[in-house]
């Protein structure tokens, strides 16, 4: 895979090793941490390379000096034009255009592969998100959520990861007994009785069509009836109906599930017994009396005998109950089993989605798997923050069909799946994020959905001008036009924006980090933005050379590669591709 930045490492290595060899540096010393960068003003050239800095102290030699003997090193590769050192040793570095504009013909060849990596070689990634429990239609919590989990699990495939997406449904705890009891409400409301929603019962308007369903289902056969008789078939139903549901909104945003894991079927399987067993013989498990915790007090806290599980001995700050004194599971035993059950299906690294409210549950749940898997499976926790939803400059007020909050529908039917995806990235995912329903329509440079589509567009457009001319845009032709008449200075950096993409996609999945993707669409949007209106007071930069084949031809294929590199980025967020702005 194309890597410039990668493959500049490498001559940089390469380099140490060679002045190792010839006793300019001591053997033995590691590389692991000599990086290649973009340097943080791009005055200072095309990469830096800390190689010097970091060596120093091991080899026992100044910086500049290390830096000046790599330097001359470098400088014989043609790909190196200038090599200079800067401050206390690092090594600004500039390269001949012809790397540049074979990132050009490289993109074109290489087309939706552009960017991809096998950093992951195929290590299996479980990423578990979404999660909601099956009690009504999704929230806009709940979309960031599932944009940034599936963003993600897109992301860490195109970095060479075989990732699953899973949802673990909540349905073997109380609130499905809420729910069934909400939904026999409107059973007998189907029947023309009055609905009685006392306190605690879920008042949204989408159990009405539950109850009809339950009404032709079932007949009046548990009109008048004690709750005992009709619990558990109502409950199964209004779940089932409730999980269909959930899974629409899930379509509605483009987000699509391999697998649906059951809490509910953990129960009576002897898989709870068979997690707990397994920390029960590493000694984790003990009966115990918790100290009362300072300020508030926890749901989880009795001040009498519990089961508990031994969690300080993997890092978190208390040991936390599994069993409650009258016998009965904590609500945290079924998630330490189900853990149990993504590491027996000997997955490499397991990611858990949780909304910012869940924070508490962290170290706990790293605590379980480390326990669970003799420390080989990482579990990392990513926290959702929240979502301010805002429609001409006032907060958006809740939904009627859910009663107490604006649904999933409700965005997207507003301003549609792409837009809502793009926004909810343009953010890292623990900071809050601010939806305001005017400004991510606007058609300004502000809106980063529309600066992203609308270079896309312009590229689709000026394609189609150059086909008008008999220009060849296959991108096979393309990569062949004579790219070295690309050599202006605004040229030259939209090359450089497009020779990063593999780099961003690198970084961003070694972080876990979605909205670096959505951020450097932005930047990479900025600079074709940038080239194109400086065409509109120096004809020379035109994209389209009337009665010049040859030049149309290299500077469309600099127009398509940068269109791959954004159709990939917009891939990764599960956004499409406009061809045309309307």
């Amino acid at each position: 895979m194309m890597n410039l930045f990668s493959d500049i490492r490498t001559l940089v290595i390469s380099c140490l090793e060679a002045m190792v060899s010839d006793g300019a540096l001591p053997s033995g010393l590691e590389f692991a941490a000599v990086a290649v960068e973009p340097p943080r003003d791009p005055a200072h050239g095309d990469m830096a390379t800390n190689a010097a800095m970091v060596l120093a102290k091991p080899a026992g030699l100044k910086p500049r000096e290390i830096a000046e003997t790599l330097a001359q090193r470098l400088l014989a590769d043609p790909r190196i034009a200038s090599a200079e050192v800067a401050g206390p040793g690092f090594l600004n570095l500039r390269l001949a255009s012809g790397c540049w504009q074979s990132i050009v013909s490289g993109a074109l060849q290489q087309g939706p592969q552009f960017g991809r990596s096998d950093m992951g070689q195929g290590k299996r990634v479980n990423v578990e998100f979404v999660s909601a429990n099956p009690t009504g239609p999704m929230h806009v919590g709940h979309v960031r959520g599932a944009v940034v989990g599936d963003a993600l699990s897109n992301l860490l495939a195109f970095a060479g990861y075989d990732v699953t997406r899973e949802y673990y449904i909540n349905d073997g705890g109380a609130q499905v007994d809420v729910l069934a009891r909400s939904a026999y409400e409107r059973y007998r409301e189907a029947h023309g009785r009055s609905p009685e929603i006392a306190e605690g019962l879920y008042p949204g308007e989408y159990l009405i069509e539950v109850g009809e369903a339950l009404k032709a289902e079932f007949g009046d056969q548990f009109l008048d009836q004690p709750e005992s008789v009709w619990l558990d078939v109502i409950r199964d139903f209004a779940t089932g109906r409730m999980m269909a549901m959930i899974r629409e909104d899930l379509a509605a945003l483009g987000v699509r599930m391999d697998v649906y894991a059951s809490e509910k079927a953990l129960y009576g399987t002897g898989e709870i017994e068979a997690a707990i067993e397994r920390l029960h013989a590493q000694g984790l498990i003990y009966q115990g009396v918790l100290e009362p915790p300072k300020g508030k007090t926890p749901e989880d806290w009795e001040p009498r005998e519990q089961t508990l599980f031994r969690s300080t001995a993997h890092g978190d700050d208390v040991d936390r109950p599994i069993k409650k004194s009258d016998g009965s599971w904590t609500y945290f035993a079924p998630d330490i089993a189900y853990h149990y059950n993504k590491i027996s299906r000997d997955f490499d690294l397991l990611i858990d989605i949780f909304g910012a409210d869940h924070g508490g549950y962290v170290k706990r749940m790293k605590a379980a798997v480390s326990a669970l898997s003799d420390s080989r499976v990482p579990l990392e926790v990513k926290l959702i923050q929240l979502v301010k939803l805002y429609k001409n400059g006032e907060p958006f007020k809740m939904s009627k069909r859910a009663g107490t909050f604006v649904t999933l529908r409700d965005v997207v039917e507003e301003v549609g799946a792409d837009v809502t995806r793009f926004v909810m990235l343009t953010r890292k995912n623990d900071a809050t994020l601010d939806f305001d329903f005017d400004k991510v329509l606007e058609q300004s440079k502000d809106n980063p959905v529309f600066y992203v589509q609308y270079a896309h567009a312009r590229i689709s457009s000026v394609l189609r001008k150059a086909e008008g001319m008999e220009v060849d845009t296959a991108d096979a032709a393309l990569s062949a036009a004579p790219l070295s008449a690309l050599d202006h200075e605004a040229e030259l950096a939209l090359m450089r924006k497009i020779a990063e993409w593999p780099r961003v996609v690198e970084l961003a999945a070694r972080t876990q980090e979605p909205h670096r993707i959505a951020g450097y669409l932005s930047e990479l949007a900025a600079e074709f933005h940038g080239l194109w209106n400086r065409g509109n007071d120096n004809s020379a930069l035109r994209f389209v050379q009337e009665g010049d084949a040859a030049t149309t031809a290299a500077k469309i294929a600099l127009a398509r590669a940068t269109g791959v590199a954004i159709s990939s980025g917009l891939a990764i967020l599960g956004v499409t591709p406009v061809e045309e702005m309307r």
